[in-house]
């Protein structure tokens, strides 16, 4: 794999990453406005449509049941885990090229992504 090629496939990916992210927050988002249209506003509190999801198995469990709410925070969860799978890739590519300083660095930076989401909060 050359560097060229590499860098077509990062740029796929993140393309594709970002517009699914959006696609599914959009969806979301209509099927939010679709079920709440009619509901009051409140504009001294911030109520998100009822739901209280803050694990990935909740969220998940939420999404199969219809939860809009739910599926906006997925597709945010896409958009947060592009950029990580495209360090990801980068790592796995500059591995298969055998260039040793990137292939450090992005391993470095991966592993300071994944910490920082997972003790994020």
């Amino acid at each position: 794999m050359n560097d060229r090629r590499l860098e077509s496939i990062i740029g796929q990916l993140l393309r594709t990453g970002v517009l699914l992210a959006a696609g599914t927050v959009l969806a979301g988002g209509v099927l939010y406005l679709v079920r709440h249209h009619a509901d009051p506003a409140r504009f001294h509190t911030f109520v998100a449509g009822g739901s209280n999801i803050s694990s990935l198995s909740g969220i998940v469990q939420a999404v199969a049941h219809g939860d809009s709410v739910a599926i906006m925070q997925i597709g945010l969860l896409l958009l947060v885990l592009t950029p990580i799978t495209r360090v990801a890739f980068a790592l796995v590519g500059f591995f298969l090229e055998r260039d040793r300083l990137y292939t450090a660095v992005s391993l470095i930076v991966l592993v300071i992504l994944l910490f920082s989401l997972i003790h994020a909060g």
